[in-house]
């Protein structure tokens, strides 16, 4: 579809799997973990309970991998009757540490991207997550001096925005936000008047995804996020 954006004067970027790889190491990380509790349940439902406990503890531990590592201990002890091992909790925590530790790897284009638009626009970082591990990520990146603004959100949702973005003084119709997600970076910033681009990543988190009822054709879908620059220039 057509979109205008010339009124664009701020572009915010998302950051994990939209600047550089992240649900990756956790899909790794689940399937290390359904390793470690093979004699208690199968993978699928090590799988499904895991998924739940991380739902359930979403609002108390937030996002992240530190969040991710407490779940991961919590369905242990669920799933094992509270038999499992201490070699596995440790097992467990160290699978978390091995995601902290993991190098940056931006994704294709990225910097190139970042390169040009930061000449002619004020480029902002929007992303969920632990702060800590998230301000790590983004040093190791080298993508600090390109912009001017990084926020770490407890959530991505249409209050969440509009706060931030009264906070900084930037009208909703001069932003555009760039995300993987439909659900956190394109509907709630189309819902507050402002426009958004929708750069997939080949990895969803099933919480991330959004029932075809929901999803909305009034944003740009891309396949890389090079192509953002045959709309922006």
């Amino acid at each position: 579809m057509e979109l205008d954006f010339s009124n664009i004067k701020v572009v915010g970027f998302d950051a994990d799997d939209t600047l550089w790889v992240n649900e990756t190491y956790f899909r790794e990380a689940e399937e290390k973990f359904a390793d470690l509790l093979e004699n208690y349940e199968t993978k699928n439902k090590v799988d499904q309970e895991l998924f739940k406990t991380e739902m359930n503890n979403l609002e108390l531990y937030g996002y992240g991998i530190k969040g991710f590592m407490l779940s991961m201990i919590e369905s242990a002890m669920e799933l094992s009757n509270n038999h499992v091992p201490p070699q596995t909790l440790n097992e467990i925590l160290n699978l978390g540490k091995e995601m902290i530790a993991k190098p940056v790897e931006l994704l294709q284009g990225v910097e190139e991207v970042l390169q040009k638009l930061s000449r002619k626009y004020r480029l902002i970082v929007l992303t969920k997550g632990d702060l800590l591990d998230q301000e790590r990520k983004l040093e190791r990146s080298g993508l600090t001096k390109y912009f001017h603004h990084v926020e770490v959100l407890s959530d991505k949702k249409e209050e969440n925005y509009k706060n931030l973005l009264d906070h900084l003084e930037i009208n909703t119709n001069e932003f555009l936000m760039i995300g993987n997600s439909l659900k956190s970076d394109v509907i709630p910033i189309l819902n507050i008047g402002a426009k958004a681009i929708h750069v997939p990543f080949h990895t969803t988190w099933a919480h991330e995804q959004v029932p075809m009822e929901e999803q909305t054709n009034n944003h740009l879908t891309l396949n890389t996020i090079s192509d953002i620059l045959k709309y922006l220039n």
